[in-house]
């Protein structure tokens, strides 16, 4: 019975809710998506699919004006006298014919700039009027790739989910979101409550598509567009960037004058649009935008264009004119990858006068509701506001059925099977055995991966064996691993294990147990990476890298205590001996340079170091983002850092238990920074830190405050905030009171694209200062300058910076290069 009750829903829905149905097309019988489908005096309604269908959910019997809205084409009203349902529209839509009057042509005033500066004279005004609302949100996003390639650096891509067909092209990303969100104009606060959510071929459903990342509101001077900051059309500084020209005029369905206005950016690569937005007359509002970038204006270059179109309309409830609909459509392609694809969204059921109280917006900015991602086909069927194309109805099924099968521990097995197949190179590149059944896997590592040199050790490596295993879909997991390390020159064997445990993804409580034996550089920041060393000691002896060994157990745990308030705490006992040079081992020897010592506070010292002591460390600190907004998913909780504020650490360490009291030490210490973006103007950040030691002792090298300098003629790290850019490795280590400070300004292309040949180049500049102020010492400083997103087409991954140091009266120059990733 409940399998025929099943089937007779199945059949009748589409007769149940779908009670105006139709196709729109063009004059030339093309379909025209995303074409705003309502009845007259309302913005309540639907909009075309991508092959021009469409389905209008009312009940009432009667007469009927149904608008039919796109732009670039002349809106109809269709009445219609409906005495049952369903009811088959099918609707033409003509271009709009654009005209320029012979007055505007001939007169000496920029026609367009007029009613720019109309526009943005009456932003307030007009976006006074939907200061605050309710609406309903759905959106869909697709993604398409074409002639896919099956192999990546030798690795198999696997089909993207089934539905490529034998071209290796087809869709691998469909997703739906049906949502209510809530919005207040002043403070600026959003929020969002998802009810549905769907992704093709998944359990956990999930989209991207969500309201607050496609909230691309023209009436702000700048906002975000994939990760960059767009200056707006109608910005209060927009004529800085803009050319304006009248491209025409026609009048709406209610004999409204529009003004199309085409923009021309004033340079190629600023992050501006090209395109054209259209006004309303009198009310000096937006009626419509279809404008595009390019990946070279937001520093992707992987993505060709983008395209942004949005549709408003007139509310005679506020006298307003309200975004309605909005697509972004874009193509991209790197590395034989070639994709399309298209975000879409629909606006619904205003309402202007909502009753927020204090407790409607708070942190939380975005929530599920309870089985939202477990919604069942008859459900989308029922409440979906725009109809599925042929192509997402097929991948929809064929990702649903073959979800099923995938699931399936046979299915599952077999692909394990497959790929834990051993074989004899894996024993030096390393090898990984999953059960994806039941979550968990074994991977053996590379001895490769971890090859290096250090005059210490000689030529060292590590395997290692590592276990997880994951419990449930809330995020509990837990990882136990050991590794082995061997140095050929001072034939030691040094192994270590760990264990880690998490509970969950809300307030990600994580408890780490480790212990072993290990060397280990005196700044325990690392800031010598192996790769480099190993490089710049076997081609030019020159080893930076400094060890010492330890004999340890280590036990911490953070968590997340309070919204944005994060909790660090460890505890560890260590052995601690100093290690020698073992071998003088270079490729290409010189006769004018030589190795240094491991003794980091005299390297001409062979032959003593440090005083070997035993040593417990306790370290408590926090982490707090000020401002911290939040998404609850549901399977966990997931952090949006708020820009506007700095995130501050506060940290105090121990040491302690030392045979000589001496070493013993207490220092506090706090760090502050932050990003500030400035639209078209690039972006700014800081870091700033500091301490001081309680007492002041003669304690071990060890436990003083070192800074992460750097001797080479490459950036150490990615985030130039964390090192300096030529200061000695332990030049300036303290034990009493320091202060530090990092800034970075990137004008992303602001300066540059002015000065013309070199706009050509989209390079970035970049200019950086630094500052370290240590007691007993003058200060230390750096100022830099550089160019950034340097490269050929796509390929940009290079940073060059000319860096200048002073101590102590003495100047040092270098050129550094860096690589993006």
């Amino acid at each position: 019975m409940k399998k025929i009750t099943t089937l007779l829903l199945l059949i009748t829905t589409p007769f149940l809710f779908s009670q105006i149905k139709g196709t729109v097309t063009n004059n030339k019988n093309k379909p025209l998506s995303f074409v705003s489908i309502y009845l007259e005096n309302s913005i309540t309604g639907t909009t075309t699919n991508d092959s021009g269908n469409y389905e209008l959910t009312f009940t009432k019997k009667g007469k009927h004006t149904i608008v039919y809205q796109i732009l670039g084409y002349k809106t109809v009203k269709k009445t219609v006298d409906i005495s049952s349902f369903p009811v088959n529209v099918n609707i033409v839509l003509f271009e709009e014919e654009v005209t320029l009057d012979e007055v505007l042509i001939s007169s000496n005033e920029n026609v367009a700039n007029k009613i720019i500066r109309k526009v943005i004279a009456n932003k307030n005004k007009n976006t006074d009027k939907f200061a605050q609302y309710t609406a309903d949100f759905y959106s869909r996003g697709l993604f398409k790739v074409k002639n896919l390639p099956k192999k990546f650096l030798g690795q198999d891509i696997g089909d993207m989910g089934g539905g490529l067909d034998s071209t290796r092209t087809g869709i691998v990303y469909l997703s739906e979101t049906i949502s209510s969100i809530s919005y207040q104009k002043k403070p600026k606060k959003f929020k969002e409550y998802i009810i549905a959510s769907k992704v093709s071929g998944e359990d956990n459903g999930i989209s991207f598509n969500q309201a607050d990342e496609v909230d691309f509101n023209l009436y702000e001077n700048s906002f975000n567009l994939a990760d960059a900051e767009m200056i707006s059309p109608i910005a209060n500084s927009a004529f800085s960037y803009y050319n304006y020209k009248l491209a025409g005029t026609f009048y709406d369905k209610n004999g409204r004058l529009i003004s199309k206005i085409k923009l021309l950016p004033k340079r190629k690569n600023d992050r501006v649009f090209s395109g054209f937005i259209y006004i309303v007359e009198d009310d000096w509002a937006i009626y419509g935008a279809d404008i595009n970038i390019t990946g070279a204006q937001i520093s992707m270059p992987m993505i060709d264009s983008l395209q942004l179109k949005q549709n408003y309309n007139f509310s005679p409830k506020n006298n307003a004119w309200v975004l309605i609909t909005q697509t972004i459509d874009f193509k991209a392609g790197m590395f034989g990858f070639n994709f399309n694809g298209r975000f879409s969204a629909a606006y619904t059921n205003y309402n202007f006068l909502p009753n927020f109280t204090d407790k409607t917006f708070g942190n939380e900015i975005l929530s599920f509701a309870k089985n939202a991602t477990e919604k069942d086909s008859l459900y989308w069927t029922k409440i979906r506001p725009v109809t599925l194309t042929t192509e997402e109805v097929a991948d929809y099924k064929l990702k649903d059925s073959i979800k099923t099968i995938r699931k399936s521990k046979k299915y599952l097995d077999s692909v394990d099977t497959k790929q834990n197949k051993f074989g004899l190179l894996d024993i030096v590149t390393g090898y990984s055995y999953d059960n994806t059944y039941k979550k968990w896997g074994l991977s053996f590592s590379s001895p490769i991966e971890y090859l290096n040199f250090n005059t210490v050790q000689g030529w060292n490596s590590s395997v290692g064996l590592q276990y997880y295993k994951s419990v449930n879909k809330k995020g509990e997991r837990f990882n136990i691993g050991t590794k082995f390390n061997y140095g050929l020159s001072d034939k030691k064997l040094r192994p270590t294990g760990y264990f880690s445990y998490k509970w969950n993804n809300t307030t990600k409580p994580i408890l780490n147990i480790s212990g072993g034996v290990t060397t280990t550089q005196f700044n325990e920041k690392q800031p010598i990476s192996k790769l480099w060393n190993t490089i710049s000691s076997v081609l030019f002896e020159r080893n930076y890298l400094k060890i010492y060994e330890k004999s340890f157990a280590k036990i911490s745990f953070s968590q997340e205590i309070k919204n944005g308030i994060h909790l660090f705490t460890s505890l560890e006992y260590a052995d601690r001996k100093p290690l020698f040079n073992t071998t003088d081992y270079v490729m290409f020897p010189q006769d004018d340079i030589n190795y240094t010592s491991n003794n980091p506070q005299d390297p001409a010292n062979f032959t003593s170091s440090f005083t070997p002591h035993k040593m417990w460390s306790f370290r408590l600190g926090t982490a707090i983002n000020f401002g911290q907004k939040y998404v609850s998913y549901p399977n966990g909780k997931y952090n949006v850092r708020n820009n506007k504020y700095p995130s501050l650490f506060i940290g105090y360490n121990k040491n302690f238990g030392a045979s000589n009291t001496q070493l013993s030490s207490d220092i506090i210490y706090t760090q502050l920074k932050q990003k500030i973006a400035f639209g078209n103007w690039g972006e700014f950040k800081y870091k700033a830190q500091g301490g001081l030691f309680l007492e002041q002792k003669d304690i071990s090298f060890i436990d003083y405050v070192h800074f992460n300098g750097n001797r080479l003629l490459v950036a150490p790290k990615d985030d130039y905030l964390n090192n300096f850019y030529m200061l000695p490795y332990y030049q300036l280590s303290t034990n009493d009171k320091y202060g530090e400070l990092h800034g970075e300004y990137n004008f992303k292309g602001a300066l540059l694209s002015k000065i013309p040949l070199l706009n050509k180049l989209n390079f970035h500049l970049v200019t950086g200062a630094k500052g370290l102020f240590t007691a007993g010492n003058k200060p230390y400083t750096e100022f830099a300058v550089g160019l950034d997103n340097i490269g050929i087409g796509k390929w940009r991954f290079l940073r060059v910076d000319f860096a200048r140091s002073n101590f102590n009266g003495n100047n040092e120059n270098r050129v550094l290069f860096g690589i993006k990733l």
